[in-house]
């Protein structure tokens, strides 16, 4: 028996050892061994299974250590029937189709919301490449060292009897202090222990909102483009949403929230576009929400993380009327699948939340809010803060200059300031969802944007691309590889060097026209950019709003191309264009003959 149903798999992460233990419980549980029956000696099963001997050993000898395996004496070892336990008699029955309910009329989830559910989700085991998808994880980035050390403590005897013996509906009072005063203080935030909460992650948090202050009718804001999980939380709660645009400042502040009882939004870096809300937009914000009764919903999960400047104060923090709900994660710090998350609230919506998460489900683990509590406490969430600014701060960075190497005809939101994302749209002629079918089999995952926006009207031009779970060294290669599917989709809609008015000028001609002169043009990105090219073929750039981004080269004419080399920009690379002036607009074309960047033309 044992012979043919114990087999070893060479490719498993077990040891040999683990895999006969984890084996033979499964047989024994299972009841495959009748009772009495005797398991084979370890030299017999070492000899089926060509192991040594000892390995055999340890295992029995664990087995019966937890009980699995008794000894008779002189008669050998045999499987524990205790373990089996009381079976039903008779035959079970297999569940068919025949005469089941109709779940999905059963259901009082609308079945759209259920579908854009599933489509939304995408199996880890189908990414095989480069993934710039928000969800994606690096796992190098995770605190393995300082979470084994902070479990291994929340795991004492001391600590145990602490958060074991206190009412379970309360949380861990370590924990709410260290958010209180070592998270909550970083976006300006004061509050007392009973205005926090800690919830199964941020998504808890918004779920108990939306049950507590919604119901049918309810007339609610959120951002177009926005987060999706949020408007079907609403739909399903059969509220009146009302979709307020994005602009460069964030969400738009209008006479479409007259009336609201409620809006939700993502200042910090606004999903999906990764706008940050401007100071005087988010002051226009709260002076409407006051002047309307509104309570806000501030989702701050991805706290603002900026890389070219200060972070702006979060909305909870400069409100002065306590109509602000601040919801935020420890998960994207340690990990997504940590699932811890808190918001700070006025104290009777904390109770009434507390209250039904406990008809839910009940409480976050004690263990785990301890171990978070520890590693704060600790400092290892602020030495992984620092370590996780430099890493995305040096991403992020490396993702924009490559999108405005080798997508120069795309536009990156501005003003993006900072996160770790980055939201794209590509020539007019672009179809995005094209573009990430075509990327996903070449390996490139990059995130469609369909499902953020509220209706079918919306440009098809766009996709979004996450830093988070790629590494530096493979962004360059991964946006090469999308330029390359966005100029075989190009399918002719874009200019040619053959096909475009104005003059081609090569050579001597060519070098009298740009000689002394100025060349004015934005990143990709929206900065300005003024690159001057010297008579002795030097060349200066500026690049800012305050030229805080400078730079020199050289260029040069070589035959029918205008060549220019800087000594940082452009990773310092020689690359040369065909040129055409067209009145004051100064053309260039890649080696395709493509159109590759606009500029204008002026006198030095």
């Amino acid at each position: 028996m044992t012979e043919a149903l114990i087999y070893l798999d060479p490719d498993s992460r077990l040891s040999l050892q683990n895999q006969i233990r984890e084996r033979l419980v499964d047989l024994i549980v299972e009841g495959a061994f009748p009772p009495g029956a005797r398991l084979p000696s370890t030299r017999g099963l070492a000899e089926q299974l060509n192991v040594s001997r000892n390995t055999v050993v340890l295992a029995y000898q664990q087995l019966l250590a937890e009980g699995f395996l008794l000894t008779r004496q002189r008669s050998g070892i045999y499987a524990n029937p205790a373990m089996v336990g009381d079976r039903p008699r008779g035959s079970v029955a297999a569940p068919t189709a025949q005469g089941s309910p109709d779940w999905v009329a059963r259901m009082r989830i609308p079945e759209a919301v259920l579908r854009r559910a599933a489509a939304r989700r995408i199996a880890p085991a189908a990414i095989t490449g480069d993934s710039f998808l928000d969800g994606s994880v690096d796992a190098s980035l995770y605190p393995l060292a300082e979470w084994r050390e902070v479990t291994r403590l929340a795991l004492a005897s001391r600590e145990i009897r602490e958060w074991s013996m206190r009412n379970r509906d309360v949380d861990d009072p370590m924990l709410i202090e260290e958010i209180r005063t070592k998270i909550l203080p970083r976006r300006g935030i004061r509050a007392a222990p009973e205005e926090i909460l800690i919830t199964v992650g941020a998504q808890q948090a918004l779920g108990l909102l939306v049950q507590l202050l919604v119901d049918r009718g309810v007339r609610v804001a959120m951002e177009d483009p926005g987060y999706p999980d949020m408007r079907d939380l609403l739909a399903m709660r059969g509220a009146q949403i009302v979709h307020q645009p994005v602009d460069a400042e964030g969400m738009t502040v209008d006479a479409g929230l007259d009336g609201c009882e409620l809006a939700y939004l993502t200042p910090s870096h606004q999903v999906p576009t990764a706008v940050t809300m401007s100071t005087e937009r988010r002051e226009q914000l709260l002076a409407k929400a006051a002047s309307e009764n509104i309570v806000i919903i501030e989702d701050d999960a991805d706290s603002e993380r900026n890389h070219l400047g200060q972070p702006h104060p979060a909305l909870r923090g400069m409100d002065n009327q306590n109509r602000v709900v601040y919801v935020s994660s420890l998960s994207k710090v340690l990990a997504p699948w940590l699932r811890l998350g808190f918001m700070v609230a006025a104290p009777p919506l904390i109770e009434a939340a507390r209250e039904l998460r406990r008809l839910t489900v009940r409480h976050p683990p004690p263990h785990d809010q301890r171990a978070a509590a520890l590693f704060l406490a600790l400092g290892h969430y602020d030495a992984m803060l620092l370590q996780l600014g430099q890493v995305f701060r040096e991403r992020w960075n490396s993702l924009r200059d490559a999108l405005n190497y080798h997508l120069t005809r795309s536009v990156v939101t501005a003003p993006s300031t900072g996160g770790t994302s980055c939201w794209v749209q590509g020539p007019p002629e672009l179809d995005a969802n094209q573009l990430v079918a075509e990327a996903a089999r070449r390996g490139v995952y990059i995130e469609p944007v369909d499902g953020y926006y509220a209706n079918a009207l919306h440009p098809r031009n766009c996709f979004r691309m996450s830093v988070r779970g790629i590494h530096v060294s493979r962004i360059r290669p991964a946006v090469v590889a999308l330029s390359g599917i966005v100029r075989e989709q190009d399918r002719g809609l874009s200019e040619t060097l053959d096909s475009c008015t104005g003059r081609w000028l090569t050579g001597e001609p060519l070098r009298l026209a740009l000689n002394d002169r100025s060349l004015f043009f934005e990143t990709t990105y929206g900065d300005p950019c003024t690159i001057d090219l010297l008579p002795d073929g030097r060349m200066t750039g500026r690049c800012g709003f305050a030229d805080e981004d400078c730079d020199v080269g050289r260029w040069w004419i070589d035959g029918e191309r205008w060549y220019r080399q800087w000594q940082n920009w452009a990773y310092g690379e020689a690359v040369g264009f065909y040129t055409v002036i067209d009145g004051s607009t100064i053309k260039w074309f890649d080696d395709n003959r493509r159109l590759w960047n606009l500029a204008t033309l002026r006198s030095a």
